[in-house]
């Protein structure tokens, strides 16, 4: 069992039991939606909501990762527990992996900060146990480096496809690879945001609370906007399309390769950067003004005006982006799906 003291409990409120600490300070839930001196932790869970809406990182009221005064660790905590309330009070699934996501990354953050801090070990150790007890994975400190068994490095890589974490391109030695703190952490990103999902899911769905209902029925109105208004049918795609499109709408997310194959692709079917970005709203990490910048870029109509062509097959295959079927039929290029072969 990890012992959090309040920095941590304010930087990583999913470790902690949120309900329990609510019903310590003695304030039942009902009462955020009356008491005028517990408003500001229902805004700041419904801004924190907000902003992984927008695919953005809840900044919190911490200095220096420290919760300087008794009142930013129970707003830090309250608005965590908070937020998961109207999350349940919503039924919006896209909300649950949007903020799972930003919590996870907010989270990433602050276990970089104390992996790399050179003049406080017990943060080290804690960010060091905090890995271990989550994820298994078996960390220890070299100089400026963290180490860790190849067979762990393999698990909780195996979903990237950049070329950066290829075991071929990173320090191993003694059957251990070498990694900085960013690379540390940006590791389990996935099974943080899972770890914090499961904390959603499995909390219990509470009545509605007098007070909250215009903040609830704000998050539903977000979230129907992020939700494709239509979905481009896949009946003569290829199976590797087919597979991006249904990543990206049952909300999961797709690669930063997959996501480049799939435009690409749309771009030189014919279709159009309008066309093209709806596909991408229900993406856990979406922002809308990135997603228009890299779509105009990828259809040539800014920076250097090249148009860029979809990957193929075989550079499809070294991503983990293929899906063969036979009807695939020995095609070098997704474009060639379909065609009538003399």
């Amino acid at each position: 069992m990890l012992e959090l003291g309040p920095d941590e409990k304010a930087k990583y409120p999913f470790l902690t039991d949120a309900g329990q600490y609510l019903k310590d300070k003695g304030f039942p839930l009902v009462q955020f939606g009356t008491d005028p001196d517990l408003k500001s932790s229902v805004e700041k869970a419904f801004h924190r909501l907000k902003v992984s809406t927008e695919g953005g990182i809840y900044k919190s009221d911490l200095i220096d990762g420290q919760a300087s005064k008794s009142y930013v660790l129970e707003r830090e905590v309250f608005s965590f527990l908070l937020a998961i309330v109207m999350i349940k009070l919503t039924g919006m699934n896209t909300l649950v992996k949007r903020f799972a996501l930003a919590e996870a990354r907010r989270a990433e953050q602050h276990l970089e900060k104390d992996l790399g801090n050179a003049t406080d070990k017990s943060k080290i150790d804690l960010a060091i146990r905090i890995i271990s007890d989550l994820f298994g994975i078996e960390v220890t400190k070299q100089n400026d480096f963290f180490v860790m068994p190849v067979s762990d490095y393999i698990k909780h890589s195996v979903t990237f496809h950049e070329r950066e974490w290829k075991l071929i391109n990173r320090h191993v030695e003694d059957g251990k690879v070498f990694l900085t703190p960013d690379k540390t952490v940006r590791l389990i990103r996935k099974e943080l945001g899972s770890y914090i999902s499961s904390k959603i899911i499995n909390a219990p769905i509470p009545p509605m609370i007098p007070g909250f209902e215009n903040y609830v029925g704000e998050l539903v109105s977000i979230c129907k906007k992020l939700t494709p208004s239509y979905t481009i049918t896949t009946g003569e795609h290829p199976p590797c399309i087919k597979h991006a499109i249904e990543v990206l709408e049952k909300g999961e997310n797709l690669p930063h390769s997959g996501r480049f194959m799939l435009a690409a692709f749309l771009l030189s079917k014919g279709q159009s950067v309008e066309q093209i970005a709806p596909l991408f709203k229900n993406a856990p990490d979406y922002n809308e003004r990135v997603t228009l910048y890299q779509l105009n870029h990828l259809a040539g109509l800014s920076g250097s005006g090249t148009q860029y062509s979809c990957p193929s097959c075989e550079k499809l295959k070294t991503q983990n982006l293929c899906f063969i079927i036979p009807e695939c039929d020995n095609i070098i290029n997704p474009l060639q799906f379909g065609r009538k072969r003399k």
